[in-house]
C-alpha cells in the first residue's frame, strides 16, 4: 500500500471487523411483494453502492423466525461475495433488523474503524482490488469469509477516519439531493405532457374532438410515423478483432451502449469505449448530433436518454434527429416513448427483446398543432434545461468525489486539521 503517513497502520479486516454471513431462505420458501415488517435484501438490490428500498421484496414473520439471526443493524456494511462480487453499502435506520442473502456478508462490530471510512475505502480502487485478489474459483467466483478477513486496508487515527468519511459524504449527499430533484423534475414533466396529451387539458382546448387509431384527439392534431417525422438512424460497431477501433481514453468520439444508456438519467453524458476518427470514417458509423433522443430496440427495448454532444452507438440504437423546421422536439418525443408498451410492439404476447428498424419507423404518435407544440415547449424547456444542468452537476461532484477518494484513503491528500 505504498508509505503511509505518520499515525497510520496497515491491517487487515479480521483484525478489525467482525465478518458475518446470510442466509438463504428455507427450502421451498419464497419472497413475497406485500411489504411486512422483514425486507430480504439480495445482490439485486444493491446498485450503484446502496440499496434500492423501492425494489425491496420480504418475507414472513413466520420465515423471519427461522432466520432470524441473519439480520443486519444500523451501521453495518454489506459486501456481496458471490455472482457480482465487489458490491457495497451502508446499513441505515430504515435497513434495521432486514435480512441479508447468503451471497452477502455483513462487516460488524467494527474496533478502531469507522464504518463510512470502511464503506468509502471498500468501493475505492485499492478496496476493489484487495477485494479481486482474494477472490477464489475459476468458473463459479466466489469471495470466501477468511479472503474477506484477509483484505488489507490502511487505517488513520479514528477521528481521521471520520474527517475523510465526512467530506466524502458531503459529496455524496449532494449529489444525492440533485438526483431527488431531477426525479422531482422528470415526474413533473410527465405529469404536465399527460395533462395536455392524454387527458387534453391545455391553453387554448376548444373540447372539439377527432377519432384516430390512437383514439380520440382534439382537432387539428394528426397521427405520424417516427420515421416521417425524424431523421432516424442505426447505430454501427466495427469489427471488433480490429482493436485499435476502441479505445477508453477520449479519443475520437464517445460510443454509447446499452449498458452505458442503462446507468445514465434522461441525459447520457458519460460511455465506457470510445471510437477513433480513423475507425469512423472507415466503417462509416453514423455521428450523432447533440440533443438526438436515443432509444434502444434490442435486449432492454425502449430505454431512452438525450445525447449531450456529439456522439456515436452501437447497432442495437436508433438516433432519433429532429428535422429541419419541425415544431415536434426531443424532449416531447421523449415523453411520449416514455408512456409507449413497447411489449405490444412485438410479433408475440411475450415480452419483447427486440424489434428491428423497420417498426421503429412505424411506430405512431400523436402530433399536436404547431401552436400547442410551441406552447408545450415554451412551457417544458426551462424543466428540461434544469434537469441537465443537476445532471451536469451530478457529473462534475462524482469526478471530485472519484479523485479525492483515492488520494484521502492513501493519504496522498489529508484532511485540513490532519497531518502535517
Amino acid at each position: 500500500m505504498g508509505n503511509l503517513p505518520s499515525g497510520w497502520k496497515e491491517t487487515t479486516l479480521g483484525e478489525v471487523a467482525e465478518i458475518k454471513g446470510g442466509k438463504r431462505l428455507p427450502k421451498g420458501e419464497v419472497l413475497i411483494l406485500e411489504k411486512t415488517s422483514h425486507p430480504y435484501i439480495r445482490i439485486t438490490d444493491i446498485e450503484n453502492n446502496s440499496i434500492k428500498k423501492q425494489q425491496l421484496q420480504f418475507i414472513t414473520e413466520d420465515i423471519f423466525k427461522k432466520i432470524s439471526r441473519y439480520i443486519v443493524n444500523e451501521g453495518d456494511i454489506v459486501l456481496s461475495i458471490v455472482g457480482t462480487i465487489g458490491l457495497v453499502a451502508k446499513i441505515d435506520q430504515e435497513l434495521e433488523n432486514a435480512n441479508l442473502t447468503e451471497n452477502c456478508v455483513k462487516l460488524t462490530k467494527l474496533k478502531e474503524l469507522h464504518n463510512f471510512y470502511l464503506y468509502y475505502y471498500l468501493i475505492s480502487r485499492n478496496g476493489q482490488y484487495e477485494i479481486n485478489k482474494n477472490t477464489v474459483g475459476a468458473v463459479q467466483k466466489k469471495l470466501p469469509i477468511y479472503g474477506v478477513q484477509n483484505i488489507k486496508i490502511s487505517l488513520p487515527p479514528l477521528p481521521e477516519q471520520k474527517a475523510i468519511a465526512d467530506v466524502l459524504s458531503s459529496l455524496d449527499e449532494k449529489i444525492e439531493l440533485l438526483q431527488e430533484e431531477n426525479k422531482t423534475l422528470e415526474e413533473l414533466a410527465q405529469t404536465i405532457f399527460k395533462e395536455w396529451f392524454v387527458n387534453f387539458n391545455f391553453p387554448g382546448a376548444t373540447g372539439e374532438i377527432e377519432k384516430s387509431e390512437l383514439g380520440e384527439f382534439p382537432k387539428g392534431w394528426r397521427v405520424g410515423k417516427l420515421g416521417e417525422e425524424f431523421d432516424l438512424s442505426i447505430g454501427r460497431t466495427p469489427p471488433r478483432k480490429e482493436q485499435e477501433c476502441f479505445s477508453e481514453k477520449p479519443i475520437g468520439l464517445k460510443w454509447a451502449s446499452i449498458k452505458d444508456m442503462v446507468n445514465s438519467g434522461v441525459y447520457i453524458f458519460n460511455t465506457s469505449e470510445y471510437i477513433t476518427d480513423d475507425a469512423i470514417s472507415k466503417y462509416n458509423v453514423p455521428i450523432i448530433p447533440e440533443n438526438t433522443l436515443l432509444l434502444s430496440f434490442k435486449m432492454t427495448v425502449g430505454k431512452l436518454a438525450i445525447t449531450t454532444e456529439k456522439m456515436l452507438s452501437n447497432e442495437a440504437i436508433a438516433h432519433l434527429k429532429i428535422i429541419k423546421d419541425s415544431k415536434i422536439f426531443t424532449e416531447y418525443l421523449y415523453l411520449f416513448l416514455h408512456n409507449l408498451d413497447f411489449n405490444a410492439l412485438g410479433s408475440t404476447s411475450s415480452i419483447v427483446t427486440a424489434v428491428n428498424s423497420k417498426i421503429i419507423k412505424e411506430i405512431p404518435f400523436i402530433v399536436p398543432d404547431d401552436i400547442t407544440a410551441c406552447n408545450f415547449y415554451e412551457i417544458i424547456k426551462p424543466v428540461f434545461a434544469k434537469l441537465k444542468n443537476n445532471s451536469e452537476q451530478i457529473q462534475t461532484l462524482s469526478k471530485i468525489k472519484d479523485n479525492l477518494l483515492s488520494k484521502l484513503l492513501s493519504g496522498e491528500i489529508r484532511v485540513e486539521g490532519f497531518g502535517e
